[in-house]
């Protein structure tokens, strides 16, 4: 049964860091292309970033370069990411998906509330 837990989401002043993480089960992690995605209120799901299957590529939101990184650690199944300078914009549910090389299969996480706020 395949199966994608993010955790590390809360409360955090603007300015300040959090990670997430996302533990895969249930399918070849390595070669599934890894993505979180958030979701504001009243807003569209949308990109963060991306790494591919082997981590040999990332792409970022322009609304996060500079201050996401997105990784994957294959011995552990787990992607994360690192957020720093989070500002009340980036306040959300975050995302962990998961894509394989054809794109036929796509999974998704439950979500992890990230709320940015003094």
């Amino acid at each position: 049964q395949v199966q994608l837990v993010e955790s590390g989401g809360g409360l955090v002043q603007p300015g300040g860091s959090l990670r997430l993480s996302c533990a895969a089960s249930g399918f070849t992690f390595s070669t599934y292309a890894m993505s979180w995605y958030r979701q504001a209120p009243g807003k569209e799901r949308e990109l963060v970033a991306a790494i591919s299957s082997f981590g040999r590529s990332t792409n970022y939101a322009d609304s996060v370069k500079g201050r996401f990184t997105i990784s994957r650690d294959t011995a552990k199944n787990t992607v994360y990411l690192q957020m720093n300078s989070l500002k009340p914009d980036d306040t959300a549910v975050y995302y962990c998906n998961a894509r394989d090389g054809s794109g036929r299969r796509s999974y998704w996480g439950k979500g992890s509330l990230v709320t940015v706020s003094s």
